[in-house]
């Protein structure tokens, strides 16, 4: 076969340009171009190691500004509710006053009913007597053809109520 015959005399040639190739390799890529982008990356590493700390910095910072803020709204909701509260008491002390107005203006009207209705009473029940006595004397006048004084009719008029 010539092609491995001719091996022996074109080795050490291959042999010479593969080392050349690859050395200019080594030195163009991995001394020049290697180095560049390894910084590039260093660079954007503490970049973004110090964006991080920022961000974290930034998230601390915004944490403390919520709690101060919960505790300031915690305070303000405790004011508000002490002024509710209050509200309520001057309320409930306000209407008690005007439920006890009220109530002693009631209690006056009702007595005054009361009398009222005590009066009306007592002025049905004289003329529901007069009215008993004048048919007890005419019913003992026709019944009994007998006058009956009226001092008589109005006693046993009054003994025959007390008993209903």
């Amino acid at each position: 076969m010539p092609q491995i015959e001719q091996l022996a005399e074109t080795y050490s040639s291959q042999i010479f340009w593969l080392l050349i190739f690859f050395g200019l390799v080594f030195f163009v890529i991995g001394r020049g171009m290697v180095p560049k982008v390894m910084n590039t990356v260093a660079l954007r590493d503490t970049q973004i190691a110090g964006d991080l700390a920022a961000a974290q910095a930034a998230r601390d910072q915004a944490n403390e500004q919520e709690e101060a803020w919960r505790i300031r709204e915690n305070e303000n909701r405790a004011r508000a509710q002490g002024i509710v509260a209050q509200a309520k008491a001057v309320s409930a002390t306000d209407h008690e006053a005007r439920l006890a107005q009220a109530q002693t203006g009631v209690d006056a009207r009702l007595a005054e009913a009361e009398t009222r209705i005590a009066a009306s009473r007592s002025e049905a029940l004289a003329e529901v007597e007069a009215v008993a006595v004048d048919a007890a004397q005419d019913i003992v006048r026709r019944i009994a053809n007998a006058d009956v004084t009226t001092d008589s009719a109005q006693a046993a008029v009054k003994k025959a109520l007390s008993h209903v």
